[in-house]
C-alpha cells in the first residue's frame, strides 16, 4: 500500500507527541533536580521512539480503510438460519436475532446465509454453499 503525504503528516505528527511527551518528562526531572545520566535519557528516548514508530507504522493502514456502519456493515455477513426461511424466517448472526427473507427459496434451520441487503428491518439473505 503506498503511503501518502497525508500519512506521513500524521505520523510524523504523532511522533513528535511521543518527543513531546519524553522532553516533559525529562523537564520534570530536571525541575526536581533529579539526575540522571544523559546517555540513560538518550537511550530510553530513543527506545520509546522506536517503539513508538513501529506502533504508529502500523497504524497506518488503518486510515485507509473503509468506514462502515449500521445496516451497510450487515452485506456480506453470514448467519444461522434459526427458524426456516420460506421464504420468511428468523436468523442469527453475530449473536443477533433478525428477520429474514430468503432469495432462493426455502432455506432449513441450522443452515448457513449470508445477507445480499437490508430492507427496512428485514435482511435478504441468500443460502451459502
Amino acid at each position: 500500500m503506498k503511503r501518502t503525504f497525508r500519512d506521513w503528516l500524521i505520523f510524523f505528527g504523532l511522533l513528535a507527541d511521543e518527543a513531546a511527551a519524553v522532553g516533559l518528562v525529562l523537564l520534570v526531572l530536571w525541575a526536581f533536580d533529579i539526575s540522571i545520566p544523559i546517555w540513560t535519557a538518550v537511550v530510553l528516548a530513543l527506545a520509546l521512539g522506536g517503539i513508538a514508530f513501529v506502533f504508529h507504522r502500523s497504524v497506518i493502514p488503518s486510515f485507509h480503510r473503509r468506514r462502515v456502519a449500521g445496516v451497510e456493515a450487515m452485506v456480506g455477513m453470514s448467519g444461522q438460519v434459526i427458524e426456516p426461511l420460506n421464504p420468511v424466517g428468523v436468523v442469527r448472526i453475530n449473536g443477533e436475532y433478525w428477520k429474514a427473507e430468503s432469495e432462493n427459496g426455502e432455506v432449513p434451520a441450522g443452515k448457513t446465509v449470508e445477507v445480499s441487503s437490508v430492507k427496512g428491518l428485514v435482511l435478504r439473505v441468500r443460502r451459502r454453499e
